[in-house]
């Protein structure tokens, strides 16, 4: 069985460096940390990631619940490898430029002054998602789910 952390915190690592052990973090918060192109594969967050740069990183069978990204950079994501159980999140002033959420169940999922450039949501649920003040010049909601929106 893989390690669990819970509550711990980690300020300005770089994980391309050090590679974050496949473990579940309960609880952590992660702060202006840097996982460019790093393996993310069947981890389980159930976290905060604040200032962080989460760009291109493998997200195969990554388990996000719960998880709040701020202030994050975020480009090129393919969040339709996660792992769908429990999939939840939210983006507060994130840039997700390019990334994709295709066939994915995100319901309820809040995006909150961020900006969506070229974002692949098609035919994903949204069901009761929102988009406050967020920025999606080139998005594709393609056969889309946008019912009950917040």
């Amino acid at each position: 069985m893989e390690p669990e952390l819970v509550h711990k915190d980690y300020d300005r690592v770089n994980f391309k460096e050090n590679p974050l052990v496949k473990a579940e973090y309960e609880n952590c918060k992660f702060i202006s940390c840097h996982f460019e192109s790093t393996d993310l594969s069947e981890i389980k967050f159930i976290c905060q990631f604040r200032g962080s740069n989460v760009s291109l990183v493998n997200l195969s069978k990554t388990v996000f619940r719960e998880s709040q990204f701020v202030n994050c950079k975020m480009l090129g994501l393919q969040f339709y490898n996660c792992s769908e159980f429990g999939l939840s999140f939210t983006f507060d002033n994130c840039n997700l430029g390019h990334s994709s959420f295709y066939k994915t169940k995100i319901k309820k999922t809040v995006f909150r002054n961020s900006q969506l450039h070229e974002v692949d949501f098609t035919e994903c649920d949204l069901s009761g998602s929102s988009f406050e003040q967020c920025d999606l010049a080139n998005a594709r909601f393609e056969n889309t789910i946008m019912e009950k929106g917040l």
